[in-house]
């Protein structure tokens, strides 16, 4: 079986008007809740063995926030092609990655992130399968697994959604 877990950035500033979209950071409300993200991750024991992140500053900022709450021996990479990337990009990236990697976790951007998931998503829980179909909020997290051995067998449908969990809904 194999795991991908899709973390949204955290919110992000947009107190500054000249800054460039790749270089805002985490607004006060984002450096909030994505430690809680870190937290509810570890509570619910979510290791995954590879983590892939955008390079913009919010996506390196949140994944800041939850690397401690990561096994110590988490793998991270830093990819620019996460960057604003789409739903189409974001699986060939999946599909890349080496089938040693039973857990991955993907740190990125809407709108792909929200449509990646939504593709991938066949099954689950109704309730949650409607809530990620409504949105896929800043700092929410996704989780999917899908039957196979390899990265290169995921395919739209074929994955079960395991949680969705959202800043607003966390305990």
């Amino acid at each position: 079986m194999l795991t991908l877990s899709l973390l949204r950035h955290a919110k992000s500033s947009w107190a500054d008007p000249s800054q460039d979209d790749f270089d805002r950071p985490l607004n006060e409300r984002g450096a909030e809740a994505a430690p809680r993200m870190g937290a509810f991750i570890a509570r619910n024991k979510i290791a995954p063995g590879l983590v892939l992140c955008s390079t913009a500053v919010r996506t390196r900022q949140t994944l800041a926030h939850v690397l401690p709450h990561l096994p110590a021996d988490t793998e991270v990479s830093y990819e620019d092609g996460l960057y604003l990337a789409t739903a189409i990009e974001l699986l060939a990236l999946v599909r890349k990655t080496d089938a040693t990697v039973s857990h991955l976790m993907l740190v990125g951007h809407d709108p792909g992130m929200h449509d990646v998931t939504t593709r991938l998503a066949g099954s689950g829980d109704p309730n949650l399968l409607a809530a990620l179909a409504a949105k896929f909020p800043t700092s929410g997290l996704a989780m999917l697994a899908f039957d196979g051995q390899t990265w290169t067998d995921i395919a739209p449908g074929r994955g079960r959604l395991l949680l969705f969990m959202t800043p607003k809904r966390l305990p």
